[in-house]
Order: C-alpha cells, then sequence, then structure tokens
C-alpha cells in the first residue's frame, strides 16, 4: 500500500516558502473521490468504508459499550430516576453533540488520525493527539481483562446447574464452604472461583493461570480482527455490533414476563426533582455524557478520517448520539426488570422465612394479640403489602428474629460495573428457566459489546501512529501484532490474584482526567486558536451548507466552561476525597473500604502524568523550536502557520512552490439543506491491497 504523505513540518514549510492550507486537503479529497485529478492524492492512499452502514456500526459499535449496560443504569438508580435521564439528555444536546461533531468534522476535513488532527490545526497543541493514544492504550489494557472475564463466565455457562447455582461443599468437613455461606453463590464464585482475590491490592499472589489463557485468547481475537486494519474489523463489527441489540431485546421481552418487572421500571421511570440540587449529581451525568460518546479517545477522528470527504458529518452526529442515548434506555430498562425480578424474589424469600419463624412459635403454644391475620401456612399466598401491613403495626413487638421485607429497600441497594454483571445480573439469570441458555447469551453480549469498543480503541492507538510515521504505516500487520503482544504482557498485571484491584485503579483514575483535559484542550484549539469561524468555514466545504452559528457559541463558551467545570469537579473530588478501593475480605466474606497505599497512590499519580504530560511537553517543544529560529525565524513561522491553517475555500490545488492567496467567499454558497444520501461516494478496497501489504510487511 502506498504511504501516505506526511503533514509538511515548520522547517519544510521554510523552505517552500508556503505550505498546503486545509482547502488543498479538501480539494485533493474531493478530485480523489470524483476521479479527477491527483490521483496520487489522499484520497486514493488512504483506506475508506465499504459503505455508509460500515461506518455507523463502527462509530456506534465504539461507542456504546459496557458504560451503556452496567454504568448508565446504575446512575439512574443513584440519582432520581426520571430525573436523571432528563439532565442527561439536556448536557447531551448542549455539550455532548456538539463536541461530537467537532471530531468527526475535524477527522473528516484534516484525514488523519488524532495526533495528525491536532498538529494540523495548531503545531503547539500536537500533544493532544500523543496524550489520547496513551489514554486509548491504558484503556486498552484494563477492557481487555473484561472481555477475558467474559469470556471466563461464557464458558462456565455450558453446564447444568450453573456453577454459581449453589454453594460448594468443601470435601474435608463435609459443610458448606463459610465464605460462601455467609455471602451468596454468585459472589463466592466471582471472588474466589473467578478471581481468586487477595484481601488487598498489598497481597499481589501468584498469577491466576485460567484468567492468563483468557487474557491471552481476548487479545488473539483482537489481533485478528485489527490486523488488516477497517478492511478487517469493519467485517466483524456487523455482527458485534448488532448482535448485543438483539440480545438486549431478547432479555427485555423475557424481562417483562418475570415477576417484579413492573416495581422494576416504576423505580427506574419515578423522578426526584430535587437531585438537580446536588452538584454531584450533575458531575455525574456530565461524566457518563463525556465516557459515552467516547469522546477524546482519538476513535471518532480516527473512524471519521476514513469517510468521503462530503460525508454528512453532522447527520452522522446527530444519529450516533440519538442511538447512543436509546441504547442506554433500553439497557436500563433490561437492567431494572431483571433487578424489579431479583429484588421480589428477595423480599419473598424474606417473607417465607420469617412465616417459618413465626409458625415455629406457634408450634410451641405461643399465642399473642400481635398474631398475624393471614394464614402463615401458606406463605404464597401472603402478599408483600400485607406481610408489610402487619409488620409495620407489630414489628416492634416480635422481637429481633423477625425482620422487615421491603421491597424498596432491596431495590434501593444499586450495583454497577462488575458487580451488577458478574454478580447482581448472575443471580437473576441462575433462577431463569433454562437458566444457561439465557447465561450464555448475556455473556457473549458483553464479549461482543466490549470487542466493538476495543476495535475503536486500538484504531484510536494505531491510526494515528501509521499516519505520523511512515515506517510504522509501512508494516500495518507487524505494529498491530507488536501492540497487541504488548498489551497482553503488560496485562498481566491484571491476572494477578490482586489483578481486580488494578483494574478498578485505572478505570477511575488512568482515563477520566487525562481525558477531560485532552478535551478541554480540544475545544479550546477549535474554538479559540483556529477560530469557530473557520472551522464553520471548513465545515461549509465539506457539507455544501453552512452549520447553525449557535454551535460557534456552544464551543466557545458552553462546551468549554462545561469542561473545565467537570475538569475543576473532578480534581477537588480527588484532592479532598482520598482515593479509596473496594476489597473482598475473604474472613467477614463481604466488601470493605480500603485507602490506596503510598506506593499505589504514586502508581495513580504517574497513570494521569504519563497520560497528561505530552499537551505540555508537546506546547514547550513547539516554543524551543521556533525560539530557536531567531525572532525572524519565529514571525516567519508564524506567518507560515496562519498561511497553513486559513480556511478551506481555496477551489484550486496550490502548487506546493506557489504562494498561497486566499480567494474571495461565494457570496451565493448554499446553506440550509442536507446532503443527500446519494451524494455521500464510498468506495470499495482494491482487492490487491492484501497481497502489497503482506510483500510489504516481509520487507
Amino acid at each position: 500500500m502506498m504511504e501516505k504523505p506526511p503533514l509538511p513540518s515548520d522547517e519544510e514549510g521554510t523552505r517552500m516558502g508556503a505550505s498546503r492550507s486545509e482547502a488543498e486537503l479538501l480539494d485533493l479529497g474531493v478530485q480523489g473521490t470524483s476521479g479527477g485529478m491527483a490521483s496520487s492524492g489522499d484520497a486514493d492512499d488512504r483506506p475508506a468504508w465499504d459503505s455508509k452502514l460500515q461506518y455507523v456500526l463502527a462509530q456506534v459499535g465504539f461507542s456504546v459499550g459496557l458504560g451503556n449496560v452496567w454504568r448508565f443504569p446504575y446512575l439512574c438508580h443513584q440519582n432520581g430516576g426520571g430525573a436523571f435521564m432528563v439532565l442527561y439528555v439536556m448536557l447531551l444536546v448542549v455539550v455532548g453533540v456538539p463536541l461530537f461533531f467537532m471530531e468527526l468534522a475535524a477527522g473528516q476535513c484534516i484525514r488523519q488520525g488524532s495526533i495528525g488532527v491536532w498538529k494540523h490545526i495548531s503545531p503547539k497543541l500536537a500533544g493532544i493527539g500523543y496524550s489520547s493514544c496513551m489514554v486509548c492504550f491504558f484503556v486498552a489494557l484494563y477492557y481487555n481483562v473484561i472481555i477475558a472475564w467474559s469470556l471466563f463466565y461464557m464458558g462456565n455457562s455450558f453446564q447444568y446447574p450453573l456453577p454459581w447455582e449453589q454453594c460448594p461443599i468443601n470435601m474435608t468437613t463435609n459443610n458448606t464452604v463459610k465464605e460462601c455461606l455467609g455471602s451468596s453463590p454468585t459472589s463466592y464464585f466471582w471472588f474466589r472461583k473467578a478471581l481468586d482475590i487477595t484481601d488487598s491490592i498489598d497481597e499481589s499472589g501468584e498469577f491466576n493461570p485460567i484468567m492468563t489463557g483468557c487474557l491471552l485468547a481476548a487479545w488473539a481475537i483482537v489481533c485478528l480482527a485489527m490486523i488488516k486494519g477497517i478492511k478487517s474489523s469493519a467485517k466483524v463489527m456487523y455482527f458485534s455490533s448488532v448482535f448485543p441489540y438483539a440480545v438486549l431485546f431478547i432479555f427485555l421481552v423475557r424481562g417483562l414476563m418475570l415477576d417484579g418487572a413492573k416495581e422494576g421500571i416504576a423505580y427506574m421511570f419515578y423522578p426526584k426533582i430535587e437531585i438537580w440540587a446536588e452538584v454531584q449529581v450533575w458531575r455525574q451525568a456530565a461524566t457518563q455524557v463525556f465516557f459515552a460518546l467516547g469522546l477524546g479517545y482519538g476513535s471518532v477522528i480516527a473512524y471519521s478520517s476514513y469517510n468521503p470527504i462530503h460525508n454528512n458529518c453532522h447527520r452522522d452526529a446527530l444519529m450516533v448520539s440519538c442511538i447512543n442515548f436509546m441504547t442506554s434506555v433500553l439497557a436500563s430498562l433490561v437492567v431494572f426488570v431483571v433487578l424489579g425480578f431479583r429484588a421480589k424474589n428477595i423480599v419473598l424469600n424474606c417473607i417465607t422465612q420469617n412465616l417459618g419463624l413465626l409458625n415455629d412459635m406457634a408450634t410451641h403454644g405461643s399465642n399473642h394479640h400481635w398474631w398475624p391475620w393471614f394464614n402463615m401456612s401458606d406463605p404464597a399466598s401472603v402478599t408483600i403489602p400485607d406481610y408489610r401491613e402487619w409488620y409495620h403495626h407489630y414489628g416492634s413487638q416480635v422481637g429481633t428474629n423477625i425482620t422487615d421485607c421491603d421491597l424498596d429497600e432491596e431495590m434501593s441497594k444499586g450495583v454497577e460495573g462488575t458487580g451488577l454483571a458478574f454478580i447482581a445480573f448472575t443471580e437473576a439469570m441462575a433462577q431463569f428457566p433454562a437458566s444457561p441458555f439465557w447465561s450464555t447469551l448475556f455473556f457473549l453480549m458483553l464479549l461482543n459489546l466490549g470487542m466493538s469498543t476495543m476495535f475503536g480503541t486500538m484504531q484510536g492507538i494505531l491510526t494515528p501512529l501509521m499516519d505520523n510515521f511512515s515506517l510504522l504505516g509501512r508494516h500495518r500487520t507487524m505494529l498491530t501484532v507488536c501492540s497487541c503482544a504488548l498489551g497482553f504482557v503488560i496485562g498481566l498485571l491484571f491476572t494477578q490474584r490482586s489483578g481486580n484491584y488494578f483494574v478498578t485503579m485505572f478505570d477511575d483514575y488512568s482515563a477520566t482526567l487525562p481525558l477531560i483535559i485532552v478535551v478541554v484542550f480540544e475545544t479550546f484549539a477549535v474554538a479559540w486558536v483556529y477560530g469557530a469561524d473557520r472551522f464553520l468555514d471548513d465545515i461549509e466545504i465539506m457539507l455544501k451548507w453552512r452549520p447553525p452559528v449557535l454551535y460557534k457559541y456552544l464551543w466557545k463558551y458552553v462546551c468549554l466552561f462545561a469542561m473545565v467545570g467537570l475538569l475543576a469537579a473532578s480534581l477537588l473530588r480527588m484532592v479532598f476525597k482520598r482515593p479509596t478501593y473496594t476489597a473482598w475480605n475473604h474472613t467477614t466474606a463481604s466488601e470493605t473500604t480500603l485507602e490506596y497505599p503510598g506506593w499505589a497512590l504514586a502508581m495513580l499519580a504517574m497513570l494521569i502524568l504519563a497520560a497528561t504530560l505530552p499537551v505540555p511537553v508537546g506546547y514547550f517543544h513547539s516554543w524551543l523550536k521556533n525560539r530557536g529560529m531567531g525572532p525572524e525565524g519565529e514571525l516567519a513561522g508564524q506567518e507560515i502557520d496562519r498561511e497553513r491553517y486559513t480556511k478551506c475555500n481555496s477551489s484550486d490545488a496550490l502548487d506546493s512552490n506557489s504562494q498561497h492567496t486566499p480567494s474571495v467567499e461565494d457570496d451565493g454558497r448554499p446553506r440550509a439543506s442536507f446532503l443527500p444520501l446519494g451524494l455521500d461516494h464510498y468506495r470499495l478496497l482494491p482487492q490487491q491491497e492484501d497481497v502489497e501489504e503482506e510483500e510489504e510487511d516481509t520487507m
């Protein structure tokens, strides 16, 4: 495959006297797709999506991930149900969609990965792209571990009964294992059988051989799917992006038939408007919008860079954002109907146990005025409201052995993340008829959700590197294999017995703060350094109509201030609340909250610094380079930058040795009409590229 020409550096620009403007790149892209001149241009050399559907599935597959299934429902559960959804939609429209549209437009216009895009917009902010790559690498390390866990559970689902349905028997004492008896079969299986977890992060323990094998399998799947770039991963997307929706709909239909589904849905949608007064709720809603769309990773930019130049990226931003939100709502419905079923079963079991104790008291001749009026010998005939009414009147007189059985209290016990997927959900599915089938289906869905997001994350690493380093670009297969091998080796950290604690650390701190910083600089670079008006001009050239001027003010003020506020809130939370993690105590068979030790805090700080350091380093590198050129050279470099990043309104591709002269805008430019779908030009990939790449990789 032919190498894509790199962006000109400042030194090259000085020798040439002028450099390509963004308009030239656009013109080359237009000519390449229309079959005109410049057959060696970027549009001819760069891979492209086979169809619009393929591209949309890739973007949806990346943005819709495990967080939609186990994070969004938890936030709704904890923060006012319907009220949180209204707040989320508001922030999605005002902050999420504009930023998502900005990244799509930047990638499609400049046709580079994250490093090339931000280097092109402002050389002083080139470090933004490198920070995005670092964050993607950190996320890929622990995200594939979650996929490995899903593989492990899916493999254990092919047996009946499921291994987490009942507590095991200690063969030595012939009694139920104490650790399982003190918790639950699902908790015991997760913490002891799957993770074989230690009591704290300080106790590393040996490697878990089964999880190590599952991690190797997970990285092998990613490597095989990514080995030919978007040509291979996009084909997998047809299944991995669509299959989870089929499973969610199947679970929803099955869940609506369960006893307790109605109570679960009512709990989900019941609005608690008072939560809007809490700053913490706004922070969590903004963070969820931020992560749900995959902002800052560079994957959105990488995927859009393979689009035709006139693709309607504005429509894509609206469509993908809507699909993402509707998926979160669908997943929440599934989670709440299942949790409602689980909670009602727990409450009914509680009533049955208490009635058994009352029957024992009756057999010993006890007779009190508080004796229940319902039939204690038939627990199935006793309703929850009847039992609670009786307990409300006489609960204080019956002693401590008889407890309240409150459905609302049981529903209020929120679970998120791995606790939802590997404990609460598995417990509920174990009570389904044909439980192995439902378990296999669920974990296959988690596997596909994780894989589609993993493909996008890896694309956020590989595309920028191949775009900006010609040697890596010529050996894409080798780069992919080496990246996956390195990810597996470093990922062995997570297959220790204490590995789950490191997954929590990476999940909480290696991505959140660095990504917010990245998006703050992205927004600042587009809205203030490059200029929002100029960026809208560029988009107008691509779309053949001008987006509403509202985007200018959203980028310059609303989005930027919102992200700065989110950054400040996150920093204050880290400063005033010492980082903690949830550990499993095998003695008490319960979870406890522990503070990170000093060495773990140092590791945590190094992760954040490693991800954010490229931004200031890139700025100072550019500043020192310009300073070394002297005052005259610095002024010349600034003039070159102004010429290079002039707005995309040129209709002629300039010769590299000619001076750029900005053209006058046409007053009759088209404005408010969407680009028809028929004008989106997609081209099939040349069949001989596979052979050429294999020959290059062997060189």
